[in-house]
C-alpha cells in the first residue's frame, strides 16, 4: 500500500536515515521503535506528507487516506467539543459532489468495454462505500461514542475547547482522526495524555476498526496488545521485525550480541591488519602485501554498535532516614471548587514502605489528592503525615523548578553525595544525557529533556516518602526500567499517579481508583484491578440489561441541592441529541419560570403603589380601574407560573 524506497534523510550534514526501505501493508499494525533522537517522529512526518527525505521516495495510492496525530499541534478554539469534531466530516461533502460528477459522466458513456468504463465503477462504488460509512445519520452517535471513550463526559460537548487543557484538546484532534477511518493512521505518542481507560478504550479501537496503523509509543503494554510488527530506527537503518513489542526485545538482544561480537571481531582484524602494515612497511619484500592490506583495510566498512550498553547500570536511592509507622493517614478527606466536588470522604492509612498507584480518568482528583498532601490547597477533613516524613515531590511542572543557568552536570553534581558522585557520567547516560549533553545548559533543553533531568534529581535526595505525578510521560522505555527498579529497591513509601500499566505492573501492591467523588482501596496489583474492574464493569453491563427488560419506575430525587443542574438525572442514559433537546428544553421552562417571576415581582410593586395612594384618600376612578386591572392581570401571572414551575418540574424528573 506505501513503499518506502531508498530513503535517506540528512539534518545540517549529519545523516538520520541512509537508504531506508520497507512496505506498509493493508492492515499492518507497526510499532516505531528506537532511542531518542533516532529519527521516529521524522519518519512519521515524511510518511504523512509532512516532511520531504533528502533522497529516495514514497510510493502511495493517489486516493489513500492518511490520518496524522503528531505529539505538539496548533489547536484552534474558536468552537464547542462537539463541534469541533464534527469538523472530522467534512469530507463526506466532497466525496458527494465528485460522487454526482461521476454519475453525469456515467449517463454520457457509451463504451462499456474500456478499462475507462471499469474503473468509473469501481470508484462510483468506492465513493458509495464511504458515504454509507459516514451516513450523517450515524455521525453524531459515533461522535458521542467516540468523544465518551477518550474520556469526555456528555456534559463536556457543548464547552467550548478554549475551557480545555492542551492534553484534552490532544484527544479531541485524536478523535477526529480517528472518526475520519483513514487507510493509515500514523500516531506519535498517543497515549501521553489519556489515562487507562481511554488507552484501552483506543487499544479495542485499533484493534477492532483501525485499518493499517503506524505508531510511536513508550507504553510497552499499548505496543504489546495493538501491534503484530516492530520496525526499529538505530544508527541510521531499520530493522523489520514480523512481531510484537515483547517477542522484538528478545530478538533484538539475539541481534545486538552478534552485532557486538562482528565489532570485536573486527576491531581485531583492523588492529592485526594496521599492525601487519607497521611491521613491514619498509620492507622491500613484503611490499605487495603491504599494498594489499593497505587497500583492504580501506574497503573494511565499519561496523556500529547500536547504543551505550547501560543495562547494568542500578540507580539506588540514598539512604534517609526513618519515618514512622505511619506516613500518611488521611480521615474524610475532601475537596470542592465552588459547587464543584472533586470527591469526598477519602479514608486510608499508609504504612511504612507501602508503594500505591493513584489511578482513574483524568479530572477525577488524583493531583489534587498530592496538592492537598504536600500542603499546597486546602482541604475538608484530616490528613496527618507521621513522624520523621521526609518526602520527595516529582509534580507534572516538575522541570519548569530548575535552574536554567547552569549545567546538566552541575544539577545533578550540586544534589549528588558520597559515591554516587563517582558515577554521575553514567547516570545521565542513561538518561540520555551523555557525551557533550551533560555539559549543556538546562535553558536550552526540551521540554522532554528538562522532566528526566528533574527525575535524576528527585532520584538523588535524602527521602523516605516518594510521590511520583505522571513521571514516565517522557522516558524512554529503558530510562522507565532503570527508574522502576530504584523505585522497588526503595525503603521508603510511594505514591505514583500514572497510567503506565506495565511501569505500575510488579512495582505497587495497591491500588486507589479515583472517580465519581470517591477514592476507592484495591488491594494487588495494577492488573490485579483491572481483571476486577473489567468483571464489574460487565456485571454491571448485565444488570443494566435485565433492567432495561422491565418497565421504568419514575426515578425519586435523593439530591439536596435545589439548583436544575444538581436535581437533573445522570445524562449517561441519554444519547448527546437526546440531551441536547432535553437541556434545550430545560433552557425554555426555566426561562419562562424566570419571565413569570419577573412580572410577578412587576405587578406586585404597582399594586403596593397604588394600595399607598388608595390609603392616602385618593379613591379617584382612574386609581380603582387600575387597581382592579393589577389585581385581576396578578392573578393570571401566578396560574402561568404555577404552570412553567410544574413543566420545569416534569422535564427535571424526565
Amino acid at each position: 500500500m506505501i513503499s518506502i524506497n531508498n530513503l535517506s534523510v540528512e539534518f545540517s550534514s549529519h545523516p538520520l536515515f541512509t537508504n531506508v526501505s520497507f512496505v506498509i501493508n493493508p492492515s499492518d499494525k507497526i510499532a516505531l521503535v528506537g532511542k531518542n533522537g533516532a529519527g521516529k517522529s521524522t519518519m512519521l512526518k515524511i510518511l504523512s506528507g509532512l516532511q520531504l527525505p533528502s533522497e529516495g521516495n514514497i510510493g502511495k495510492p493517489s486516493d489513500i487516506t492518511i490520518g496524522y496525530l503528531p505529539q505538539q499541534m496548533k489547536i484552534a478554539d474558536d468552537t464547542t467539543i462537539f463541534e469541533e469534531t464534527k469538523k472530522a466530516f467534512k469530507e463526506r461533502t466532497s466525496l458527494e459532489e465528485e460522487l454526482e460528477a461521476l454519475n453525469r459522466k456515467l449517463e454520457d458513456y457509451e463504451d462499456f468495454e474500456s478499462e475507462e468504463y471499469t474503473k468509473l465503477l469501481e470508484r462510483i462504488e468506492y465513493l458509495h462505500n464511504r458515504i454509507a460509512v459516514d451516513d450523517t445519520s450515524n455521525v453524531e452517535a459515533e461522535i458521542e461514542r467516540t468523544l465518551t471513550g477518550l474520556g469526555f463526559k456528555r456534559s463536556d460537548f457543548s464547552r467550548p475547547t478554549s475551557e480545555f487543557s492542551g492534553g484534552w484538546r490532544m484527544r479531541v484532534e485524536l478523535a477526529k482522526i480517528l472518526l475520519q477511518q483513514p487507510d493509515v493512521l500514523l500516531l506519535d505518542e498517543p497515549t501521553n495524555h489519556l489515562d487507562i481507560e481511554s488507552i484501552q478504550w483506543l487499544e479495542s479501537f485499533i484493534q477492532s476498526k483501525a485499518k493499517a496503523v503506524v505508531l510511536v509509543s513508550h507504553d510497552k503494554a499499548f505496543l504489546d496488545n495493538v501491534t503484530k510488527r516492530t520496525i526499529e530506527i538505530s544508527c541510521g537503518r531499520i530493522y523489520d521485525y514480523k512481531v510484537s513489542y515483547t517477542p522484538f526485545v528478545k530478538l533484538r538482544e539475539e541481534r545486538l550480541q552478534q552485532q557486538m561480537r562482528a565489532y570485536e571481531n573486527q576491531q581485531k582484524l583492523i588492529a592485526d591488519t594496521k599492525d601487519f602494515i607497521e611491521r613491514f612497511r619498509y620492507k622491500a619484500t613484503k611490499a605487495v602485501q603491504v599494498q594489499s592490506r593497505i587497500k583492504q583495510l580501506e574497503k573494511i566498512v565499519p561496523i556500529e554498535v547500536d547504543e551505550v550498553d547501560t543495562s547494568r547500570l542500578h540507580l539506588k536511592f540514598p539512604p534517609a532516614p526513618r519515618s514512622g509507622d505511619y506516613p500518611i493517614i488521611l480521615e474524610g478527606v475532601g475537596k470542592t471548587y465552588g459547587d464543584h466536588l472533586v470527591f469526598a470522604n477519602a479514608e486510608f492509612t499508609l504504612k511504612r514502605g507501602d508503594k500505591v498507584a493513584f489511578v482513574g480518568k483524568n479530572g477525577e482528583g488524583k493531583s489534587t489528592l498530592v496538592k492537598c498532601i504536600m500542603g499546597e490547597i486546602p482541604f475538608d477533613g484530616h490528613l496527618k503525615l507521621g513522624h520523621n516524613v521526609e518526602i520527595g515531590y516529582f509534580a507534572q511542572n516538575q522541570a519548569q523548578l530548575l535552574d536554567e543557568s547552569i549545567s546538566v552536570f552541575d544539577t545533578i553534581d550540586n544534589v549528588a553525595t558520597g559515591d554516587i558522585r563517582t558515577k554521575i557520567r553514567d547516570i545521565l547516560g542513561a538518561f540520555m544525557f551523555g557525551g557533550e549533553a551533560s555539559d549543556k545548559k538546562v535553558k536550552v533543553l526540551s521540554g522532554g529533556e528538562k522532566t528526566r533531568l528533574a527525575m535524576i534529581k528527585l532520584l538523588l535526595e535524602p527521602v523516605n516518602f516518594l510521590i511520583l505525578d505522571e513521571p514516565t510521560n517522557h522516558l524512554d522505555m529503558k530510562t522507565k526500567e532503570i527508574l522502576k527498579e530504584a523505585i522497588k529497591d526503595f525503603d521508603g513509601t510511594v505514591i505514583v499517579v500514572s497510567h503506565d500499566r506495565e511501569f505500575l505492573d510488579g512495582l505497587v501492591e495497591k491500588v486507589y481508583e479515583f472517580g465519581g467523588g470517591e477514592v476507592k482501596e484495591n488491594l494487588g496489583g495494577i492488573y490485579d484491578f483491572l481483571k476486577r474492574k473489567k468483571l464489574a464493569n460487565l456485571s454491571e453491563l448485565e444488570k443494566s440489561a435485565s433492567v432495561s427488560k422491565m418497565p421504568t419506575p419514575e426515578p425519586a430525587s435523593t439530591d439536596l441541592n435545589t439548583d436544575s443542574e444538581s436535581q437533573r438525572p445522570p445524562s449517561s442514559a441519554l444519547s448527546y441529541a437526546e440531551q441536547k433537546e432535553r437541556d434545550k428544553a430545560i433552557r425554555k421552562a426555566e426561562k419562562a419560570v424566570k419571565t413569570a417571576e419577573e412580572k410577578i415581582a412587576s405587578l406586585e410593586k404597582r399594586q403596593q403603589e397604588l394600595e399607598a395612594k388608595l390609603a392616602a384618600g385618593d379613591a379617584s376612578s382612574e386609581v380603582l380601574d387600575e387597581y382592579s386591572s393589577i389585581s385581576t392581570k396578578l392573578e393570571e401571572e401566578m396560574g402561568s407560573w404555577e404552570q412553567a414551575q410544574q413543566n420545569l418540574e416534569n422535564l427535571l424528573n424526565q
